[in-house]
């Protein structure tokens, strides 16, 4: 058999020797999990190099720095932003690629969160007036099940391996947990009063519950399904985010104006940190070392060092901050200022804002792609959502949706093919 020194004889780039032209396969590459799916189209034997197309697109990459083959299904993927409408009782699906809604889903009364399953096959939706859960199959968006939880339900998080979604009941202080592969409730646990947000440790441990009347955050063992501690916050806790290494979680007291730092192997407040007026959304960047609080009554944002937990500065941004959301690289933080209708873009490396970006009317919620190109921001009085190039920060796109716009989520939804 002839040799090519130059492909280090390796046995994947043989694999690419010996195809035929047109024939489909999957590669992965060095330092990625994620499967490519190509048409393969010819081999240089000289120079290693493979080309093919992916998606109509032409590829060159060097078949040694592939690191598998296979010849499976290839999946065509598409990031989908799930929007509420609020008003209109559905949710408008839009195609980030053409920023065009490719699907209108109706679901039930007054639908107020959205969360994605982490293999993006399904979109659940609490709907906070009919006391039930929608379920989309977001390859045919379409509702495959209607879960029936409690009263109230506001707010869900589903855990890092998919097959729990926990859904908080505002109006009957419980927690709904529903087992993804059946869509059925499996556990109902009572939690404090005024039950209002909900997020799981990355390692899918522990859910922490913020209980606005009873000023106290429920803290629940998922594999038992049971409340293991109560932890004792300042005063109306509103919202909670979790650091990336999962040791410890932060809670906006809306009406204390502080944030209440809670160690999450003790389940004890080990800080209080002091911001401004209203404090209610909170985000931690990427590698953990500051959390951005937008504080709604007193126009800015407070940035918490996570190691001393103690206030670095304090940013100026719009009228009413409310969601925030960062880019995947952790360099940009998107802060919507619904009674001015712009968008703060704050440096994360310098903590100032770097720009303000005009949208729609009542801007109420924003949400980064994946791959950080693109921010999304939920308009809710002009029934519409803004598209913002995060390379320029500038509006690119306005998409029409239903009426009052509330909540959004996006996703990778990959199909196979």
């Amino acid at each position: 058999m002839k040799k090519f020194p130059s492909c280090n004889d390796s046995c994947l780039c043989s694999i690419f020797r010996h195809l035929q032209a047109g024939t489909r396969v999957n590669v992965r590459f060095e330092k990625s999990s994620e499967r490519i799916g190509i048409v393969f189209l010819c081999f240089d034997h000289k120079t290693c190099c493979v080309t093919g197309t992916n998606e109509g697109d032409p590829v060159t990459f060097s078949c040694k720095s592939v690191v598998s083959v296979d010849f499976g299904p290839i999946e065509s993927c598409d990031v989908l932003s799930y929007v509420l409408n609020e008003e209109s009782n559905n949710v408008s699906v839009i195609n980030t690629a053409t920023d065009l809604v490719i699907a209108t889903v109706p679901v039930g009364v007054t639908p107020s969160e959205v969360a994605i399953t982490p293999d993006g096959t399904k979109t659940y939706v609490t709907n906070l007036n009919s006391n039930n859960v929608s379920v989309i199959n977001t390859t045919t968006n379409t509702v495959i099940a209607t879960v029936p939880v409690g009263v109230g339900p506001r707010t869900l998080a589903i855990t890092p391996d998919g097959i729990k979604a926990y859904v908080v009941n505002q109006d009957d202080n419980s927690v709904s947990v529903i087992n993804t592969s059946t869509n059925t409730v499996i556990a109902t646990i009572p939690v404090g009063l005024g039950a209002f947000d909900v997020a799981i440790t990355p390692d899918g441990t522990k859910v922490y519950v913020p209980n606005m009347v009873s000023n106290n955050v429920s803290v629940i063992n998922t594999t038992t399904n049971t409340v293991m501690a109560t932890v004792p916050v300042g005063t109306s806790p509103a919202n909670v985010a979790i650091t990336p290494d999962g040791t410890k979680a932060y809670v906006t007291n809306l009406d204390s104006n502080n944030v209440s730092v809670i160690n999450t192997t003790t389940n004890t407040v080990i800080a209080t940190v002091s911001v401004g007026t209203s404090p209610r959304q909170l985000v931690i960047i990427p590698d953990g070392t500051k959390v951005y609080v937008s504080n709604g009554n007193s126009n800015n944002v407070s940035v918490i060092n996570t190691t001393t937990n103690t206030i670095i500065t304090t940013v100026p941004v719009g009228v009413r901050p409310g969601t925030l959301a960062i880019t995947p690289d952790g360099t940009k933080v998107y802060v919507v200022n619904r009674f001015s209708a712009n968008v703060s873009v704050i440096n994360v490396v310098t903590d100032t804002v770097i720009t303000t970006v005009p949208v729609g009317d009542d801007p109420i919620d924003v949400a980064v792609t994946p791959n950080g190109t693109k921010a999304y921001v939920v308009n809710n009085d002009s029934n519409n959502v803004s598209v913002i190039d995060s390379s320029t920060d500038a509006v690119i796109g306005t998409v029409p949706v239903g009426n009052l716009p509330r909540r959004l989520a996006i996703g990778k939804v990959c199909t196979a093919q």
